[in-house]
């Protein structure tokens, strides 16, 4: 059996893709990092996110989610976000990555999806908050994992037997359809513990 080819044009819609949900990510990221570190400089500053009792990010930066691993999670933010976009620019000059790195990639995107579910997790139900910084972080990782999961695999990036890439074709054809449903999931979990939309309609 022989291999299936690479993908002999430049991806320019994804590496397009990936350059702007990194940015979008690093800059709430960055956002957050810069909010958090006024706050340790001036305790009686309110950062730029507190909206409101439901949409503020107060007491999520000053949990102990909000600093898992013993220093603030938007340090990983802002580290972790520069890697789409430079997947992205390397795409755009015409790099093409062996089935390691897309593996390595993969599993990077799959640590920080895994991550987010457990913030908004944490967010919904333990704090009892919408941080709307953090919510910008989740609405680009979301697409990012989902998109770059089956991409790679669906178009020949990574060579596979043919019945193999249809699975994948296949799949890559609802990506935008799971992203949507992981939205509306979001959505509706927040609801049932939140009440968001009552909030937002008083705003």
């Amino acid at each position: 059996m022989t291999s299936e080819p690479r993908s002999p044009s430049r991806p320019t819609v994804f590496a397009v893709f990936s350059i702007i949900a990194g940015a979008i990510g690093w800059f709430a990221s960055f956002e957050l990092l810069t909010e958090y570190i006024k706050t340790l400089t001036n305790a009686d500053y309110v950062p730029n996110c507190n909206v409101s009792i439901l949409v503020t990010c107060g007491p999520n930066m000053g949990s102990w989610q909000g600093s898992l691993f013993g220093f603030s999670n938007t340090i990983i933010g802002v580290s972790a976000f520069v890697a789409p976009i430079a997947v992205g620019v390397a795409l755009l000059a015409g790099a093409r990555f062996s089935r390691w790195f897309w593996t390595l990639y993969q599993l990077g995107l799959l640590g920080g999806f895994v991550f987010i579910c457990w913030l908004f997790s944490q967010s919904v139900f333990v704090l009892g908050t919408l941080c709307p910084w953090c919510m910008v972080v989740w609405s680009v990782m979301i697409p990012l994992w989902w998109v770059s999961l089956f991409r790679p695999y669906a178009v020949g990036d990574v060579p596979l037997g043919a019945s193999a890439r249809a699975v994948f074709q296949r799949l890559y054809s609802w990506t935008w359809v799971i992203v949507l449903l992981c939205y509306v999931a979001i959505a509706f979990i927040a609801q049932l513990q939140l009440d968001w939309i009552s909030e937002f309609s008083r705003m």
